[in-house]
């Protein structure tokens, strides 16, 4: 194995699924507003983030990069081994997707916040509050 490709493996290894900064910043936000939720329900389709579960709602906190956002970070693709990175980046929106439906077919509400949306907070804050109501 190349010194680059061991390089890439730890970095790669590093990059948490949970707990992440635009989670958290989430996390915190509905916290303060008084809202209180569950984290990770792994019984749920897709282990929402945050899980409302008296209001039957759910929230996902997705990375621009690996959901494939439509922003400028979401959109690009890496230039070395583009072939396994379009198939994974394809396989993770198939999966967000039927994620959604599977939710919304046991009557529960889903909303997706991106990690590009938490640089304006006071959107954000509108946007929780809407949902949440």
């Amino acid at each position: 194995m190349t010194e680059t490709s061991e390089a890439r493996r730890r970095i790669m290894r590093s990059i948490k699924s949970r707990n992440t900064a635009p989670e958290l910043f989430v996390r915190r936000m509905a916290h303060g507003m008084g809202y209180r939720f569950r984290l990770h329900r792994k019984d749920l389709p897709g282990t929402p983030d945050l899980v409302f579960p008296r209001m039957r709602k759910a929230i996902f906190v997705h990375g621009c990069f690996w959901h494939s956002h439509d922003c400028g970070q979401g959109a690009r693709v890496p230039m070395q081994n583009r072939s396994y990175w379009k198939k994974k980046l394809a396989r993770n929106e198939e999966r967000d997707e039927a994620a959604r439906k599977a939710l919304t077919a046991l009557g529960w509400k889903v909303s997706v916040l991106w990690e590009c949306e938490l640089r304006n907070q006071k959107r954000i804050e509108r946007k929780l509050r809407t949902f949440l109501r």
